[in-house]
């Protein structure tokens, strides 16, 4: 009578929910990280909009500008650095989401990690005692057989 058993790791259904919250708290970090982007980027072009506009206007100056645009060219940098403060609070923002996602994410990885080693080491236990059993069927039969020899 030979014995088949099929592997089956207890804490599967644990390893799956690890391994899905994983997934899921790595697309939580990509967004983040797209966001983060997004905002460093928008944050740039008005930096280097306003390096324009400030060059832009010293070199005007050298040459003459009326009041009336010497005016409008400060308003236009008030309210572009405003802009831009709006903008580096964002990017202070996201970048601390980005930091929190990464560090579940961390987390989850370690979890995963533990689960997949234990299955691995259980999965080995499980081989090992699998050839023990074998070789304990083997010995069974080759008894039977010498004993049936003797009839």
């Amino acid at each position: 009578m030979i014995l088949l058993m099929v592997y089956q790791y207890r804490f599967d259904k644990i390893l799956h929910i690890k391994v899905k919250e994983k997934d899921e708290a790595l697309s939580f970090y990509n967004e983040s990280v797209r966001k983060f982007e997004e905002a460093a980027e928008k944050l740039y072009s008005l930096l280097k909009k306003k390096e324009d506009m400030q060059s832009h206007q010293s070199s005007r100056l050298e040459k003459g500008l009326n009041v009336q645009e010497i005016r409008y060219h400060q308003q236009f940098i008030v309210n572009l650095e405003k802009t831009i403060e709006h903008y580096q609070t964002m990017v202070l923002n996201a970048r601390g989401r980005m930091n929190f996602y990464h560090e579940k994410l961390l987390e989850n990885n370690v979890e995963v990690k533990k689960y997949q080693k234990m299955k691995e080491k259980d999965h080995q236990h499980y081989l090992k005692d699998m050839i023990a059993f074998e070789g304990k069927q083997m010995d069974d039969i080759s008894i039977q057989q010498f004993m049936n020899r003797g009839n």
